[in-house]
């Protein structure tokens, strides 16, 4: 008797809107990984073009920074270990937000890239930014809120992470 008849419980129109909702879906962490990837890249290209950034002390200098944050930091042993070492430590946080950037941006160990941004976010928001006051006035703790939607999917799309997967595929003859 139902031969012929539609028996889906979604009628045939609104599959058009449940395409468009997945298709939404899958490029929903798309903007803001193209964001961070960015940010990441100019800010670490940033410091390491800023001759007066990568100095034990002097206006600008990571060396100031750290020492004027010290006192106010949630973690001062935080800012005690990068002040052993100001211009190293400067260095280190260039290249590794270069590196956080770069992998981000082009999908390459995409959920490594992730943590490495929130990492550094983490760090900078007990450290730098933590006397802000009200807490929202700080930029670093909204960048580590949005790192971890990238820590949790990775780069589905549009990334060396999913060509990577998809050619493991195809080799494994369409299994996994």
């Amino acid at each position: 008797m139902t031969h012929g008849m539609h028996t889906d419980t979604h009628p045939p129109y609104l599959d058009g809107g449940r395409d468009w909702r997945d298709s939404a879906a899958r490029y929903a962490l798309l903007p803001l990984r193209v964001f961070l990837g960015v940010t990441f890249i100019y800010a670490g290209l940033d410091k390491l073009t800023d001759s007066a950034f990568l100095k034990d002390s002097g206006s600008g200098s990571v060396g100031d920074m750290m020492r004027a944050v010290r006192d106010s930091a949630a973690i001062p042993q935080m800012v005690d270990m990068a002040l052993e070492s100001p211009v190293g430590f400067g260095y280190a946080i260039a290249f590794g937000e270069l590196a956080v950037g770069i992998g981000t941006l082009i999908g390459l160990l995409a959920r490594l890239a992730a943590l490495g941004g929130a990492l550094i976010s983490l760090s900078l928001w007990l450290t730098v930014s933590w006397a802000s006051d009200p807490y929202y006035y700080g930029n670093d703790l909204p960048y580590l809120m949005a790192w971890l939607p990238l820590v949790l999917a990775g780069a589905p799309m549009f990334s060396v992470d999913a060509a990577i997967r998809a050619r493991r595929r195809q080799r494994l003859g369409g299994y996994r």
